[in-house]
């Protein structure tokens, strides 16, 4: 309860620090921060599969460039109305969730991680294929910002930045809440010791199915709140390097802490603009971190913070 409520206050923290200095910022660093906002939140999705259920993938963009396509085209053919577009991109990410987890969740470790991968890179097959539908390699262009249905225009990047905020606070908080519900905590029981929670008579497959599910849901969503930003998606919003990129995040900043992940996506979308404004090679810089970080981070920036609080206070 207590791990609840600091992540809950950091999360906090980190929205009344963002509202306050969002006026203060030129557009391209709103829209940076928005950028990391919704990669926060999808690094968040993914660590509810890694830290709290155990199964680390490497296919977990599927959800979010299903959910980016499918509010994407709903956008361009059908209706602007962000709730019909929302609601499409996160059914169509449960959707494909459903069929994954039905062939994933039996498995687990390496297993796991390369079916999850395999999967998702069928799905970018068919997107940079079918060009009718997805535009191919040339993706979605043309998208244009969503009409909520009420007084509140989000045309310009300060004003979808806060609207991005709004939706990021209700889901963390609610990430938070879920992690620590008695559901959640069967899940990390599951994480811990699969065996001795089917002893207690856990349904071990159905609660990761369900925990599988909920990521992908979140996933999907954080990929509807991505494209009405990028105004564009296209195929590399399914690929293994975004999968990866998400896994790395996690790591970065210490799984199954929740506020790690935001940490995370915070340092490596920064991390990418400035690299890339250096070089084109800027995924050889991401690599480099990644490797360090598995060599003297191995639980992140915040479990090596928490260890070297635990032994300040021996």
């Amino acid at each position: 309860m207590r791990q609840t409520r600091f992540a809950l206050t950091v999360l906090l923290a980190l929205v009344a620090l963002c509202a306050v200095t969002g006026p203060l910022l030129s557009t391209y660093y709103v829209g940076l921060l928005c950028q990391a906002l919704i990669f926060a939140l999808f690094a968040m999705s993914l660590d509810i599969l890694v830290g709290y259920v155990g199964l680390p993938s490497l296919g977990h963009a599927a959800f979010f460039g299903v959910g980016a396509y499918a509010a994407g085209l709903l956008t361009l053919h059908f209706t602007h109305s962000f709730w019909w577009c929302a609601l499409a991109g996160v059914g169509a990410a449960l959707a494909v969730g459903a069929l994954f987890g039905l062939l994933t969740v039996r498995t687990a470790g390496s297993s796991f991680l390369m079916i999850t991968l395999a999967l998702a890179q069928i799905l970018w097959g068919v997107a940079f294929k079918w060009r009718s539908l997805t535009g191919g390699e040339d993706g979605l262009p043309g998208i244009v910002r969503p009409d909520l249905g009420f007084p509140w225009d989000v045309t310009s990047m300060h004003s979808y930045f806060y609207l991005v905020l709004v939706f990021f606070t209700l889901c963390g908080v609610g990430m938070a809440l879920f992690v620590r519900s008695p559901f959640g905590l069967a899940l990390q029981g599951v994480r811990e010791s699969e065996s001795r929670m089917q002893a207690l008579g856990y349904n071990v497959w159905a609660y990761k199915y369900l925990g599988y599910l909920f990521a992908s849901a979140v996933a999907g969503f954080a990929g509807v709140l991505y494209v009405y930003y990028n105004r564009f998606v296209s195929p590399n919003d399914l690929g293994i390097a975004l999968s990866a990129k998400g896994l790395l995040m996690v790591i970065l900043g210490g799984t199954g802490t929740l506020i790690g992940p935001v940490l995370g996506a915070g340092v490596i979308v920064v991390l990418e603009h400035v690299v890339s404004s250096y070089t084109q090679r800027w995924m050889m810089a991401i690599g480099v971190v990644y490797v360090l970080v598995v060599l003297f981070f191995p639980k992140g920036v915040l479990g090596a913070l928490g260890e070297r609080v635990r032994k300040g206070a021996r």
